[in-house]
Parts: structure tokens; sequence; C-alpha cells
């Protein structure tokens, strides 16, 4: 479990296909903390450490995951958001993150205000019924309040401090994110279908 909250922008190193995918992320973490078999959150996704180095990581990719997410856009240099998981007391600062991802969201539109950037994003038509207003969801592993939704699109204020710690800084038009829908939204769509 993750709580959105990004803790580092890793870079991709190298990206190799071998029975699955392979990628090299470099991180500022320290990795003498980090056991083969951790759970990191990679863009959203969450990823287990294959491989270690002084100031990387290794991570398998299967084909399953590659086909839900964006993952298959990764190349050398590319940045990514990372989030180690969750350990108990830890403090909860966005919201319960499961690292997997539902589907791509289209970055549909851009606009400053103020300091601020707002994008607005198109769901894909399925899952577009999980997202309202001032609820939550996680876009490439970021902890986000939605604003506002109409139909499938729907729109996140990135302030300053988000863009400078993580990849949003990046954001533009036509980028595809990973989008994990709020747990506490498919429950309840879930129960109300059971009515």
């Amino acid at each position: 479990m993750f709580t959105g909250i990004i803790t580092d922008v890793g870079r991709i190193q190298q990206v190799e296909q071998r029975g699955d995918l392979r990628a090299r992320i470099a991180t500022k973490y320290d990795t003498s903390r980090i056991d083969i078999g951790a759970s990191i959150a990679c863009d959203g996704v969450c990823l287990t450490v294959v491989a270690l180095g002084a100031d990387w990581f290794d991570v398998d990719i299967s084909a399953e995951t590659v086909s839900k997410t964006n993952l298959s856009g990764w190349g050398e240099g590319r940045r990514v958001n990372l989030e180690r998981a969750l350990k108990v007391g830890d403090e909860l600062g966005g919201h319960i993150v499961s690292g997997h991802v539902d589907g791509l969201a289209e970055v549909v539109g851009l606009r400053d205000e103020g300091d601020s950037t707002r994008v607005t994003l198109r769901a894909p038509k399925e899952l577009a019924r999980f997202i309202a207003p001032k609820g939550s969801v996680a876009l490439n592993g970021t902890s986000l309040t939605v604003n506002e939704v109409s139909g499938q699109d729907f729109g996140i204020n990135f302030i300053p401090h988000t863009k400078e710690v993580t990849t949003w800084g990046d954001v533009a038009l036509g980028d595809m994110v990973n989008l994990e829908i709020d747990t506490l939204a498919r429950y309840v769509a879930r129960l109300a279908e059971a009515d």
C-alpha cells in the first residue's frame, strides 16, 4: 500500500526486453535500506525490486502490466515518480493507493492559474463514473484531489510545490498517465450495483 505522496523522482537508466521488461531506475533512496523483493510505486505502478546497486534498483515488468499502463513508453532518461511502500505508523498524507493501475487518462487541457497549473484529463468511459468532484485519484502515483468532472473529463490543479517535487512540472498535452481510481469509490459503486 502507498499514500500517493511522492518521495523521490527517479530516472530510467536502461530498459531491456527479456522474458519480461526489465528497467533500471536511478534513485536518491538509500538503497542499503531497500530489500530485494520490496515494493516501490514507479509512476504509480507497484513494482518489485529484483536487483540493487549503490544508487539504483531494477524492476521486472510483466506484459500484463505494460499493456495496462504507460510503462511501454519508458526510455532512458525519463523521469518517474517514486514512493516506497507504506509502513505501519507512517503518516497518511494522501489517500490509500494500491499501486494497481486501472487504466490510462489522457491530458486534454492545460492552463496556468496564477502559479498553479490546471490540467484537464479524459478518463476511459468505464472508469469515469468512479471519479467525483473533491474525490481522490492517483495519477502517475500522485495522490490528487479532483476539482471538477464533466462526462469523462476531470480537472486537477497542480500547485508549484507538486510541480517541483514530482514529474508534473513536465506535463504536456497528449500525455497518457496512469490512473488509479479511489478504492472507496470502487466499493461504493459495487454496493450500489447490488441494490
